[in-house]
């Protein structure tokens, strides 16, 4: 797959602090790519960048071929903002405010793009209400809507979850990953709740204070940075002493037994070890969610 955004080296300073630091990354077309971090690290900062709004003090950006500096117009022009604030009307009706944006950026045929939007994010029955009555999951919904009239090629959605309780999270980062296989649109999400996005997300790029730490997708810093496995075996076997044919025991519990294991393909024979003795219901490796390898990141490179 082509390149849509490419990134190299870029940083940006505000009053003399540095908030971007010899940033390197690339996204390829029709990916989601979560840009993580906690607050503060520069994630904002690096949309703002991809899309023009500001420009960097060094280092060179290219987003579809185009510089997002000399042609920030014609750029933005294939590209859709999701902010936290979404920049609605709340006066206006949701059908409204999505027609009004029609109208800026000039789309043909506008009522009908705004009743397939609607429909598409389950708006329809709420479109005659005021915006300041929606609540946050439909603001949401909306939001997107409204990044997506002019059926952008690349959408930046900055922290889309904030403010969503654990349901409508889900449902919204549904609709994401609907999007993204309907329409093939390149997806770059910000957020710091990693959870959320494990199962979304195509590959990751973490960052902190303005640097890159690492990218790639779960399978690739699973490899990197898990050097031994915690797998748990639920099983009506009693176990004693620390280790059981050679394998250590990190934990016993009710009904199942914590153990460590070098890699992956020394799982196959633990678990064979195990049935010659007696039943066994699941096993589960442990700490390998992506949150857990964040953090192992984020030892690594702490002296840094």
């Amino acid at each position: 797959m082509e390149k849509v955004i490419e990134a190299k080296s870029i940083s940006k300073s505000f009053s003399g602090v540095k908030v971007i630091q010899d940033l390197s990354f690339f996204i390829r077309s029709g990916e989601i790519v979560g840009l993580l971090g906690p607050n503060g690290s520069g994630k904002t900062t690096t949309v703002r960048l991809l899309n023009g709004v500001i420009t960097a003090d060094a280092g060179h950006i290219r987003v579809v071929g185009l510089n997002p500096f000399t042609e920030g117009d014609t750029l933005r022009r294939r590209c859709g903002v999701l902010t936290e604030s979404a920049g609605l009307y709340r006066e206006l009706s949701g059908e409204e405010n999505l027609l009004f944006f029609a109208q800026l950026y000039g789309i043909k045929n506008a009522v009908r793009r705004v009743k397939e939007l609607l429909s598409d994010f389950q708006l329809t029955e709420h479109k005659d209400k005021k915006v300041s009555i929606y609540s946050t999951g439909m603001l949401k919904r909306l939001g997107i809507a409204r990044a997506l009239l002019h059926k952008p090629q690349i959408l930046y959605l900055d922290e889309p979850t904030t403010g969503l309780d654990p349901e409508g999270a889900r449902d919204l980062l549904e609709y994401i990953k609907n999007l993204n296989q309907k329409y093939n649109v390149t997806i770059l999400l910000c957020t710091h709740l990693l959870k959320q996005v494990q199962t979304l997300c195509h590959r990751f790029i973490f960052i902190h204070k303005g640097q890159l730490l690492e990218e790639g997708t779960l399978q690739e810093l699973e490899d990197k940075y898990l050097r031994e496995l915690s797998l748990k075996v639920e099983t009506d076997l009693s176990f004693h002493g620390q280790s059981f044919e050679s394998y250590p025991i990190l934990k016993k519990e009710p009904g199942a037994v914590v153990f460590r294991v070098q890699n992956k393909e020394a799982i196959p024979l633990l678990l064979r070890k195990i049935l010659k003795k007696g039943p066994l219901y699941s096993a589960e490796i442990c700490g390998r969610d992506l949150e857990t390898l964040y953090f192992k990141v984020r030892e690594a490179h702490k002296h840094e």
